[in-house]
This record gives C-alpha cells, structure tokens and sequence, in this order.
C-alpha cells in the first residue's frame, strides 16, 4: 500500500530523457523511443491566426474583460471582416499548409514498419488518456463521491504538514518509516476511520449511481457482475 502511494508520487516527476548510446543501433532506439513530438506540426488555420494577431491588442484594450468574453469578440470580428482583408491570413495558412503536407511526406517516408506501429499505438494511449480525463471532469461535475480512503492515507494527511523531510517525496518516506514501526494499538484510530469512510463511500455511491440512473447516466454506473445481479434479484 505504501509503495503504491510512493509510486503515484514518484510517477507526477519528470521522467529522464533517454540517452542514445554509441553501442544501441539507431534504428533498434528510434522504433523503440520512437515519439510523435518529432512528427512536423500542423500549420495553424487563417482564424487561429488572426486569433493570435489580435488577442493582444483586445486584452491591452479590454483590459476587463475575460478569456471567453474575448474570445467571442474576435470569433465575431473575424465574421465581419471583409474577404479582402482575410486574403492576407488565408493565404499564408494554405502556404504554411502545402510546406506541411510536403514535410509530413518526408517524415512518414523514413519510418519503419516498426516505427509507424509505435505512433499508432501512442496516439491510441493519448486518445485513451484524453477520454479518461474527460470523463474524470464529467465524473466530478456529477457530484460522485470520492473514493474510501485507506488507514495510511488518512495517517499521512493528518500529519504530512509536520513530517520531516525537505521535499514532498522525504515526507513520505519519512511517514512511511512511522507507519511501519506503529504500534497496531495506535493504528487503530485510523483502521477505524478507514471502515468508517468505507461505510461512507457505499452509502454515498449507491445513492449516487441510482440518481444517475434517474437521469439517463447509466454508462457511469459500476459493472456489476453476473453473480452480483442473481443475488440482487434473489434478495427482492
């Protein structure tokens, strides 16, 4: 349990760069490390430039107004503006546009097999990562409760302000030393608070998952198994 914590802890740091070596074959590296950051960038579109032209100019003399409240004003103006004067920006996106497509041709010509699997498969774990966080903010704009929290995590909240240690990462290990050499007496307090929060936790996500039901929201509700459903039905 406590590596577990230290391992989503350690797992927020950046990562180090991986440094080719003049004993790892080029090719055999590139397929492996192989990442999309290297793939040309997509040129920005006629809007998105006169976008980034004219949000400093409407911030300086808006200085009240906010993002979105800008936002809309130069979505607007970009409406009004007179085909002559969005030839300008038209213009160099089809020219930014062409030396793209030419430079992506260059780029997916040296790939290998190998390689072109490797991008596939991280723009399929970006996708899945997008998704998830998408529906972790639709899961907390719902209201669902948080999960039950277990006997250490409520010791290292309760007292990680005070824990010795200069960084985040020495507190916790700091707080993990402490733990191990507990007594199990004075564990106690916290195994208690742990079940509490579990009784809390299924109160409040039985509650929740029915008035999401009511709603139309079944596809956030937890798959229940098989055996789970015979015993619900046995039960009414």
């Amino acid at each position: 349990m406590a590596a577990a914590l230290l391992a989503r802890v350690f797992s927020s740091l950046p990562r180090p760069r991986y440094i080719l070596s003049a004993t790892c074959p080029v090719d055999k590296w590139f397929s492996k490390y192989v990442s999309s950051d290297n793939r040309p960038k997509k040129p920005l579109s006629a809007y998105l430039r006169f976008f980034v032209d004219q949000q400093p100019i409407y911030r300086k003399q808006n200085p009240g107004l906010g993002i979105l409240d800008i936002t809309r004003k130069i979505a607007f103006d970009w409406k009004e503006l007179p085909s002559s004067a969005k030839q300008t920006y038209e213009t160099a996106a089809e020219a930014e546009m062409q030396l793209y497509k030419e430079q992506l041709a260059k780029y997916k010509a040296q790939l290998t097999p190998a390689q072109e699997k490797a991008l596939k498969e991280e723009k399929m774990q970006k996708m899945e990562k997008r998704r998830a966080n998408i529906k972790k903010r639709k899961l907390a704009m719902l209201g669902k409760p948080k999960r039950p929290r277990s006997a250490l995590n409520i010791f290292v909240a309760e007292h990680f302000q005070e824990a010795k240690g200069v960084s985040p990462q020495g507190k916790l290990k700091y707080l993990f030393d402490e733990w191990k050499k507990m007594p199990t007496s004075l564990k106690q307090a916290y195994l208690q608070l742990a079940e509490d929060d579990k009784v809390r936790y299924k109160n409040e996500i039985t509650s929740w998952e029915e008035h999401m039901k009511e709603i139309g929201h079944e596809d956030l509700v937890r798959y229940k198994s098989k055996r789970q459903i015979l015993t619900e039905r046995t039960k009414k």
